[in-house]
């Protein structure tokens, strides 16, 4: 079987023990474990095992009336703000009965253990269940692309100039909540491997991948797994701060890419968005949010037209797959025996919408191909939205900037972007908004590499860093990613003092941004200053190591580190030195798995794909993660202060 198919069986896999137990049971889950189900099965398979309710685990989650038992499910151990919200519904004092299914950290000694804190929240005569998942929560997106929601906040961190070079940080070097996230994702990873029945060498690019690389490699069940599996496999791990341009620029025509970036995410979602559902009712309204009527979403696991189309939006060019939208609906009209009329030419979202009209008062149309229609809606609304036309702006803007800093020095890019950050009051509809700002810089930063620092860019960098704090101070209310940035959820809360201080911590976070690379030998460089008969471009990291991996000279690359999981290897790399034996390759084996640490976005992983596709074609190739990023999603990541504690929201 193909391995996009076995990921998609153990995804649902994962639900197993949930399911064995949902009967006349309350489901409570976090936001990890609802993201990891929604691209799975969805919540319908449990109401249909018999569950009374599925709803998000909070400490004043109500239990419904006749349950039988609460099934809790959380993404990783049973800590922090997952173990108080458990503890809150339990000291509730309604349930007496409860099963808690989380990773496999609980095994032996340890579910003795929790079933008895479990049962001391409960109370006297309680009974509780302690139930190891098996493979990991898994998202699976697309045929090549699967999430791991419970890293979603796991960013290699930035090294400071006095901090460790990557040849000193190691697992205890790494802040607490680091290290949790390091282990937890090693026993995913290995649950995920045993499932698969892989035998894998492990690489990495970049330094905390190396500490994951190592881990998994000196993880003791995953050496015992490597003795007996058979499926042999390449896992190459790959800092997501070496290029961070990949992240937040607008490259490519992509259509899911814009479609994830401009809607509005599913609340507790860090992937899905929502898409408004009013244009299939009778309902006439201009709120475009219109919170009383559901809304729909992309996920659609258990439709497969519309699985094919959303996998069309992911793999095709953006005029593409509005043709392939157009299509499908066309195709289902006609089964459905609705009057459409085709018509050839240039898709418009106009002529999507009257095609949606059609089975808005046919109400078994609508359920038959209610997935392909939430798909359809997405592409009309996403192609309507004021930041679609912002995106050929961005792109625009970033061409020019990557000229720009082949020809001049950092202060002078800087300053050419000082006069364009303006206050609310006098922005018009196509000027950057503050955060838009901080998503150009990020990007300036990660492609422009070690910067010569001197008086001059300090005083450039402090002329922007004034004109950003001023626009800041003067939004009537702080966006959402602002908030989050600044820790203010008011403007009457956020100071001057505030907004200093986070844009000072933004600017060293961007100096950090910038050096990242300067250990690197091969891969030190996202760019490429063009010529007298070339452009300048951006060379994205991801397509450099894809290439040499797949370059049939299998040439010894020095920035993908081969991280060696036992003696046999030690000396094939000792010997090596002195004698020719060969080193093992990150493209030996006919599979090769890439883990971007730190999140990856829609157009790497179609990179991905078509590189490996065309230059190694007997190779298949799937790409893990922690999330699906954006460019608004990614500026979040990075200095959002609190993403360290992912579950301080439950």
């Amino acid at each position: 079987m193909a391995v996009p198919d076995l990921l998609r069986q153990l995804s649902r896999r994962a639900w197993e023990p949930a399911l064995a137990r949902a009967h006349r049971a309350a489901i409570l889950m976090d936001a990890p474990s609802a993201e990891a189900l929604h691209w799975a099965s969805g919540a319908g398979e449990l109401l249909a095992a018999g569950a009374l309710a599925v709803s998000a685990l909070s400490a004043e989650a109500a239990v419904p009336a006749g349950a039988a038992c609460v099934v809790f499910v959380v993404s990783g151990a049973l800590r922090g703000g997952a173990a108080a919200a458990v503890r809150g519904v339990l000291e509730q004092g309604a349930v007496r009965r409860c099963v808690l299914v989380c990773g496999d950290e609980a095994e032996g000694g340890v579910v003795a253990e929790l079933e008895e804190t479990l049962r001391r929240w409960m109370g006297e005569g309680g009974c509780a269940e302690v139930v190891p998942r098996g493979p990991p929560l898994l998202a699976p997106v697309s045929a090549e692309l699967c999430l791991l929601p419970a890293l979603a906040a796991l960013l290699p961190p930035l090294t400071g100039p006095g901090g460790p070079g990557p040849a000193e940080v190691g697992l205890s070097a790494l802040p607490a909540e680091l290290r949790a996230a390091v282990r937890a994702m090693v026993g995913d990873l290995d649950s995920l491997f045993t499932a698969l029945g892989l035998r894998e060498e492990s690489f990495a690019v970049g330094a905390f991948s190396r500490v994951i690389a190592a881990e998994l490699a000196s993880y003791a069940p995953a050496k015992n797994r490597r003795r007996t599996a058979t499926n042999k496999a390449s896992v190459i791990f790959v800092d997501r701060t070496l290029d961070l341009a990949g992240a937040v620029g607008h490259h490519g025509d992509n259509l899911a890419e814009k479609i994830l970036s401009v809607l509005p995410k599913l609340p507790g979602h860090k992937t899905d968005v929502m898409v408004n559902m009013v244009e299939l009712t009778a309902l006439q309204t201009t709120d475009e949010t219109c919170s009383f009527i559901a809304p729909g979403c992309l996920a659609q696991p258990n439709d497969p037209a519309a699985k094919a189309l959303w996998e069309s939006f992911m793999n095709l060019k953006q005029k593409e797959a509005v043709m392939e939208a157009r299509r499908h609906l066309v195709e289902a009209a006609s089964r459905e025996n609705l009057p459409i009329k085709m018509s050839m030419g240039e898709v418009t979202p106009e002529q999507l919408s009257s095609y949606i009209q059609l089975f808005r008062n046919n109400l078994k149309a609508l359920e038959n191909h209610c997935g392909l229609l939430q798909l359809v809606l997405a592409t009309v609304q996403t192609l309507k939205h004021p930041q679609t036309s912002k995106w050929d702006n961005f792109l625009a803007f970033e061409r020019l900037l990557l000229q720009t800093i082949g020809e001049s020095e950092m202060p002078s890019v800087l300053n050419q972007l000082l006069p364009m950050i303006k206050s609310y009051n006098k922005r018009t509809k196509d000027d950057y908004a503050c955060e838009d700002f901080l998503v150009l810089l990020v990007y300036i930063y990660s492609v422009v590499g070690e910067i010569k620092c001197g008086k001059e860019l300090d005083t450039a960098e402090e002329e922007v860093k004034k004109a950003l704090v001023k626009a800041i101070c003067d939004e009537p209310e702080p966006s959402p990613l602002l908030q989050k940035i600044t820790g203010c959820d008011s403007s009457l809360n956020l100071t001057s003092q505030k907004a200093t201080d986070a844009v000072d911590g933004i600017f060293r976070s961007l100096r950090d941004i910038a050096r990242v690379r300067m250990h690197m030998k091969q891969f030190n460089s996202i760019h490429n200053p063009g010529s007298n008969t070339h452009q300048a471009s951006y060379k994205p990291l991801l397509k450099q190591v894809v290439e040499e991996i797949c370059n049939p000279d299998r040439p010894d690359s020095v920035d993908i580190e081969h991280i060696s999981s036992g003696l046999t290897d030690l000396l094939k790399t000792g010997f090596s030195m002195f004698m020719k034996v060969n080193r093992p390759h990150p493209g030996d084996h006919p599979l090769l798995i890439i883990f971007m640490v730190g999140g990856v976005s829609v157009s790497e992983v179609k990179m991905v794909k078509d590189l490996v596709a065309t230059r190694k074609p007997g190779t298949q190739v799937i790409v893990l993660s922690s999330v699906l990023l954006t460019p608004h999603s990614a500026v979040e990541l990075l200095f959002a202060p609190d993403r360290l504690q992912p579950d301080l929201h439950i």
